[in-house]
């Protein structure tokens, strides 16, 4: 499962989205992955992603509004979620780091 940013959905938006899906997965077009776009608690990032039919969109808003964004994502047959799993391999603090220590760290926790 591969996860976008935290509010990613409001910033990237789901245009580039799909374009990084599916540079990663030519890159590597024999790994399977499931991916989502974290929109955080932003409607309209989340209705964006929705109506661009990514894989997975995470919602983190009021539940009122998750309810009525699950059943036009299950209409466009994406799969909605309202809470971001943990993370088990984040880049967050590597932002800076070299590709030889991205691939240190990968390795590490494939073992």
């Amino acid at each position: 499962m591969l996860i976008s940013a935290p509010d990613a959905g409001g910033y990237v938006g789901p245009g580039w989205f799909k374009a990084l899906v599916a540079a990663a997965r030519e890159a590597v077009p024999d790994i399977p992955c499931f991916t989502f776009l974290d929109c955080g608690d932003n409607v309209g990032a989340a209705l964006a992603a929705i109506r661009a039919e990514v894989e997975g969109v995470i919602f983190t808003g009021r539940p009122d509004i998750a309810r009525r964004l699950a059943d036009i994502a299950q209409q466009h047959g994406v799969r909605f979620e309202t809470k971001r799993p943990a993370a088990a391999l984040d880049f967050a603090e590597d932002f800076f780091a070299s590709p030889e220590d991205l691939k240190k760290r990968c390795a590490a926790f494939l073992g």
